[in-house]
């Protein structure tokens, strides 16, 4: 009993290397520390690549598990951070090849054509806002804009990963764009706020 109080006290002051070493050792606390320590960083990756959190969980229920597999290829002279990061992203891209036979497409006429102008922003969005709107799109759409925007892979990369081609890639990611906005301005509608107040 002494031991298992000792290692929670110094649960939150071990390093990650020594976690990583404790994990390629087999210890079943460090691991479980190290899921527990990376889980809020594995979520915020792993909801922007899937339809709902249940998805994201099995996404980094099966990063995690990768890690532990690879955990002896790990370089310590690296920040775990870009290791796992990449482990993440690659789960994810994983699921989504899985899936993607299942997903629905949008004809290219059920999007509407916009402004090329973006809208002006006049509501303030929550996090919450944001990936409520960032769900709506079709997954595709939504990989590839994430692949792009926010992780700063190329389409050549992209078309890689997704085995699809660096057009259709590109195609993907205006798409993804233009629906955005039409949802941000259905949704949050900021035309109307407008007009009502004069």
């Amino acid at each position: 009993m002494l031991i298992m109080g000792k290692w929670e006290k110094d649960e939150k002051s071990v390093s990650d290397l020594d976690l990583i070493r404790r994990c390629s050792e087999g210890e079943l606390r460090a691991q479980e520390t190290l899921y527990k320590r990376w889980f809020s960083f594995a979520m915020s990756v792993a909801v922007r690549y899937t339809a709902d959190e249940d998805v994201a969980m099995e996404v980094v229920n099966d990063s995690f598990m990768k890690v532990l597999d690879k955990i002896n290829e790990f370089d310590h002279t690296r920040p775990f951070r870009s290791w796992y990061g990449r482990i993440l992203i690659n789960s994810a891209i994983d699921n989504y090849r899985r899936n993607a036979k299942h997903s629905s497409h949008l004809e290219i006429s059920e999007i509407e054509a916009t402004e090329e102008q973006e809208p002006a922003i006049e509501a303030e969005l929550t996090a919450g806002d944001i990936l409520l709107l960032y769900r709506k799109l079709p997954e595709h759409y939504r990989v590839t804009f994430n692949l792009f925007e926010i992780e700063g892979y190329t389409h050549a990369e992209i078309s890689q990963k997704l085995g699809i081609t660096e057009s259709t890639s590109r195609s993907n990611l205006t798409r993804a764009r233009k629906m955005l906005r039409q949802l941000y301005i259905k949704n949050f509608n900021p035309g109307r706020r407008t007009n009502e107040a004069v």
